[in-house]
């Protein structure tokens, strides 16, 4: 049998929401409006509002999990906080472009495969040649040389130890030759 929980009070849902997923529901459908007020002046790049409010419901989550009513501190002033501490992190997050390395790179080991058309499989070789010779002319000789051996299949740490940096050199130019074949890609369109 299901609980009706719309009559009890905010302390009252608290105390049960640790052992009722109804007690929660309740509480969570109480604070959504909050939720949304607080996603509404902010911007997510690369998201939208709903991105917002679903990182609002997680700290509304945190919330209502870590809330103690001893330090008498009103619940929704405790909520609202950390909801837009949430969301402000969230937000934070993607200015930084912090996994714009991860989302926007190219494969450098992975030939693209066009299909069974030997003419456009041709072609395709030669734009690639095209580009990795204009790729090269872009690159520092330490860059060349890191990029030639990861082609080569060495892992960073042998390629640290014939280039003689560190692998964390050898990581940073790694991104940095991907950084610069994406750049690449897009000038020329992607028509490898």
């Amino acid at each position: 049998m299901v609980e009706d929980y719309s009559q009890y009070s905010i302390s009252e849902l608290l105390s049960l929401s640790a052992q009722s997923h109804d007690a929660m529901r309740e509480l969570i459908q109480r604070h959504a409006r909050l939720v949304r007020a607080c996603a509404r002046p902010l911007f997510l790049t690369g998201g939208d509002n709903e991105d917002l409010v679903q990182e609002g419901m997680i700290g509304l989550l945190d919330a209502i999990r870590s809330y103690e009513a001893e330090r008498e501190t009103p619940f929704e002033a405790y909520a609202a906080l950390c909801i837009r501490r949430r969301m402000i992190s969230a937000v934070r997050a993607a200015s930084a472009r912090k996994h714009a390395p991860l989302n926007e790179s190219v494969p450098l080991d992975e030939p693209r495969r066009i299909g069974s058309d030997p003419e456009a499989e041709l072609l395709s070789r030669e734009r690639t040649r095209e580009l990795t010779e204009a790729l090269r002319a872009r690159l520092t000789p330490t860059e060349r040389s890191v990029l030639e051996l990861y082609l080569d299949g060495f892992s960073y740490r042998e390629i640290s130890q014939r280039v003689g940096r560190p692998p964390k050199s050898v990581d940073n130019a790694v991104q940095r030759i991907r950084r610069k074949a994406a750049q690449l890609l897009g000038e020329n369109g992607p028509s490898v």
